[in-house]
């Protein structure tokens, strides 16, 4: 068995996560104290509590899946993984790539938290609230989502931001050229062309002021070369060299969410199981649309950590 540890990106935050995780496991509590302190505030109130539209701000949505998914690699790990010898490769969908990162020791839990808190601010500041737009592109090829971002880009900036697999596309951009754009997909063939109920443009040349942001925040962390190789967003291919992946982490904030090519190239490497540790269950759905000769798994509360241990020490 040949596993890649993946990370869930927003989206996938649901209130209530981690909560029996944290009551069950000191480990875990002790990554939710960490997170609080690291951001000066009662973050795991929210996570565990809510109300959702709190937990659902980017800047609390990012830095809250992450506590999840460290929660339970912390748990794992006092239970005897060794992510060095257990995983082949690790990588995350957007803010996931922080939680990877984190996983393979590159960051610490309180500098990744920072960042996350960061990064999730600066976006949220990047365009005015209503001038930006994402849209899900369903059942086009990727050449014709780039032929309709042409003719949508008359109205302004648009561009695919996700290539989430299984012919699920996403555009980001001003609001008018993504809504132009998203009816050019229509014409084009699309079998749905969906507005996203999102605060920014995500993952579009809009968010430069985040990704300044984030340029400036990477240069004055700490960084560890990670333990595994990560699979980077932007490049759909393995970085082990921290200030590599520091300047791929700052791309990442206005480029292409590579995901379909990240999980084509595990296939392709010889990665045959993908593990899902976090929230959620999206990335497992993804990768079985993408290639269903991976077998996924999800580590996602308590009742999932004894059996996930089982099937790779078996």
């Amino acid at each position: 068995m040949a596993i890649a540890f993946t990370f869930p990106g927003q989206g996938s935050q649901a209130v209530g996560m981690g909560k029996d995780l944290a009551a069950a496991y000191p480990e875990a509590r002790a990554v939710f104290d960490e997170v609080d302190a690291a951001l000066g505030e009662k973050l795991s109130a929210v996570i565990f509590e809510g109300p959702e539209e709190t937990l659902t701000l980017t800047a609390n949505a990012q830095p809250a899946l992450m506590a999840v998914s460290m929660a339970l690699v912390r748990v794992l790990e006092a239970r005897g993984l060794d992510l060095a010898k257990s995983a082949s490769y690790v990588a995350g969908h957007s803010l996931g790539e922080y939680s990877a990162l984190c996983a393979a020791g590159m960051f610490s839990i309180s500098d990744t938290a920072r960042l996350l808190r960061i990064r999730g601010n600066a976006m949220q500041a990047a365009v005015p609230a209503g001038e930006g737009a994402m849209a899900a592109i369903i059942g086009l090829e990727n050449a014709d989502v780039e032929a309709a971002c042409a003719e949508g880009s008359a109205h302004g900036a648009v561009q695919i931001a996700n290539d989430n697999g299984g012919g699920q596309l996403v555009i980001s951009g001003l609001k008018p050229a993504v809504e132009a754009a998203a009816a050019a997909a229509t014409e084009k063939g699309a079998k749905r062309a969906l507005m996203l109920p999102v605060s920014a443009p995500f993952h579009s040349s809009l968010m430069q002021p985040a990704a300044d942001a984030m340029r400036e925040a990477l240069a004055g962390v700490s960084k560890s070369a990670p333990v595994v190789p990560v699979i980077a967003n932007v490049r759909a291919a393995p970085v082990s060299d921290p200030d590599e992946i520091a300047r791929l982490l700052v791309e990442q904030v206005t480029g292409q969410v590579r995901w379909r090519e990240t999980v084509a190239w595990f296939a392709a490497n010889g990665v045959d199981t993908l593990a899902e540790i976090g929230a959620g269950k999206v990335l497992t759905g993804l990768a079985r649309r993408i290639d269903r000769s991976l077998t996924g798994i999800n580590v996602a509360g308590p009742d999932d950590i004894d059996p996930f241990l089982a099937s790779i020490n078996a």
